[in-house]
């Protein structure tokens, strides 16, 4: 699928900041934003893929994105990598908060261990990301804050309790930083995608018969992939939607 045609003329210069953005919707996003003229930075643990994607991009948009290595589960490495992004963008005024992974681990098998490590991957990241990005959206006279969830806290998937756990504390995480940041002009909203078919996802968890199944749930039928993430995200980072804050987006398709 391509991405979106539309385009919004607000975001050409402005400084964007997304998680996650090698490979996935992540990759889908910083490619939609670098061709609405935004300047984009990117944080990513993966370094092949976010290479490979910079090496894809730069010929063709006006400014090419940065891609910053970091490990977002260290919160000490989080304030220096934010810092340095938004030097090299020049500014920062959107955040996109995507990074996750949705590990699978049946009830008896979860340890404390497996259960903090769950949590730091998709959850902790986005608090500390958004503390470490507000000065410079402060600076910038205001900005928007998008913050990944996902469907998946709503669907009772027995599979998946840490990460259940992560997606529903997103959408609370969300309501009470867009109470903080409101004076500030910052918007803070929430997107709940539902099943989002990646190269990862049919590798390791997503069979032909679980996309039939979740199909035949969805009022559209058509299986959602990354670029179905592409204009919500710039929709919620635009003027577009100047005046909207602590909202959760739910693009499933029509599950819910």
């Amino acid at each position: 699928m391509a991405l979106p045609a539309a385009q919004f003329h607000d975001l050409k210069g402005r400084g964007v900041l997304i998680s996650g953005g090698g490979s996935g919707i992540g990759a889908a996003l910083v490619e939609g934003f670098t061709r609405q003229g935004a300047r984009v930075a990117f944080i990513d643990i993966a370094e092949t893929d976010s290479r490979a994607l910079v090496a894809h991009l730069t010929p063709s948009v006006e400014h090419p994105p940065i891609f910053i290595p970091a490990d977002l589960r260290n919160v000490q490495a989080i304030k220096p990598v934010v810092d340095k992004a938004a030097e090299a963008i020049g500014s920062l005024s959107i955040l996109i908060n995507n990074a996750a992974r949705d590990d699978r681990q049946p009830l008896e098998e979860v340890t404390e261990a497996s259960w903090d490590e769950s949590q730091a991957v998709n959850l902790r990241h986005l608090f500390f990301v958004s503390q470490a990005a507000v000065p410079h959206m402060r600076r910038a006279g205001g900005g928007s804050i998008v913050n990944f969830s996902s469907i998946a806290f709503m669907l009772n998937m027995g599979e998946i309790p840490a990460y259940a756990t992560a997606k529903a504390g997103i959408v609370g995480l969300t309501k009470s930083l867009a109470g903080k940041l409101g004076p500030d002009n910052i918007r803070v909203n929430a997107v709940l995608p539902g099943m989002v078919v990646t190269e990862r996802q049919k590798k390791l968890w997503i069979s032909d018969a679980a996309i039939a199944g979740m199909l035949e749930k969805q009022c559209l039928k058509h299986m959602l992939v990354a670029e179905d993430m592409v204009g919500p995200c710039l929709y919620l980072a635009s003027d577009c939607s100047a005046r909207m804050t602590a909202q959760a987006m739910i693009i499933d398709g029509g599950v819910f």
